[in-house]
């Protein structure tokens, strides 16, 4: 009998498990509404919405997950994620996570000050560094669920760094992303988005 429990426990732990893994090929077909203003393979055309191609799974599933849920306002999402399961969301993120991202390019004249900011904070402000929670290449931290940066729209890091930095914007563990952005300028954000957009 204790065999029969541990083996019975065992494999509906196994298959909770197996339920909380994304299947990308049912994610493609999942994420097609998405494609409206993500594109098709993640890589967005307008500037104001983010590219979602080869972003790590843990995030987007959060983020997915926080927008559900009100945590993150988002009005242009409202109601497209209302009837998305968990396993909806891990597929569509499957998919997204697939792709490769489109790399953008930085303005010339804010590289110094971007990758100031970018590599090493700012002592004299308090900045820290992106680097360390987002990765030197700007891949991000995929088992943290930090987000992957690099090609990502200037436009729209701009304005998700001015939402942090107002507090809008507040679906950050620990408030870190608020707290570093509080302490930024107009110039420091422009700066560092244009620096992430060229990010490889």
């Amino acid at each position: 009998m204790k065999k029969l429990t541990l083996g019975l426990i065992l494999l509906l732990s196994f298959s909770a498990v197996a339920t909380a893994q994304g299947d990308a090929a049912a994610g493609e077909a999942k994420a097609a509404v998405c494609g409206a203003c993500h594109g098709v393979d993640g890589n967005s055309m307008i500037s104001s919405f983010p590219k979602l191609a080869g972003q790590n799974v843990r995030y987007l599933v959060k983020q997915m997950q926080d927008i559900k849920n009100g945590d993150r306002a988002a009005p242009t999402m409202t109601g497209l994620l209302a009837n998305s399961s968990d396993q909806d969301m891990q597929d569509i993120a499957a998919y997204f996570s697939s792709q490769t991202v489109k790399l953008g390019t930085a303005k010339a004249e804010l590289v110094a000050l971007g990758e100031q900011l970018y590599r090493s904070g700012s002592k004299r402000k308090g900045v820290s560094a992106c680097s360390a929670c987002h990765s030197p290449t700007g891949s991000g931290n995929a088992p943290a669920g930090y987000p992957s940066l690099k090609g990502q729209h200037a436009a729209y890091t701009a304005a998700q760094l001015k939402a942090f930095r107002a507090s809008e914007r507040h679906n950050d563990a620990d408030k870190i992303m608020r707290d570093n952005a509080e302490l930024l300028s107009d110039k420091d954000i422009e700066a560092l988005a244009s620096y992430i957009s060229g990010l490889r």
